[in-house]
């Protein structure tokens, strides 16, 4: 996650409150995606952006999950994200942000 990212993301958080807010990645790679919610929970681990040390906790899903999925207008989803679900790994990718949100998430859809 870039720093302009991670800056929007404290700023929205600190306003809003992280109780309030739900990240929602869109990342085609496993290990990326895994870092984005680390990073949007437990702190930048590179220590280089502004979410170093900062434990935001945030609740964080992959658009690819069934919680996402099912609020998304069908024909929207079709239209949108269902080409993604044919090229990506998609257990890998779930896999990993599950475990990371299972492991530093405050909060929960």
């Amino acid at each position: 996650m870039d720093l302009e990212n991670q800056q929007r993301v404290k700023d929205l958080a600190e306003e809003h409150g992280p109780e309030n807010m739900l990240v929602v990645l869109g990342g085609a790679e496993a290990e990326a995606s895994g870092l984005a919610v680390e990073t949007v929970t437990n702190g930048d681990p590179t220590f280089a952006g502004p979410l170093a040390g900062v434990q935001l906790g945030l609740a964080c899903y992959h658009v690819l999950e069934s919680e996402i999925k099912e609020a998304i207008d069908e024909d929207v989803y079709e239209e949108q994200i269902s080409m993604m679900e044919m090229v990506l790994d998609v257990d890998d990718i779930i896999e990993e942000v599950k475990t990371y949100r299972e492991k530093y998430s405050k909060y929960k859809l």
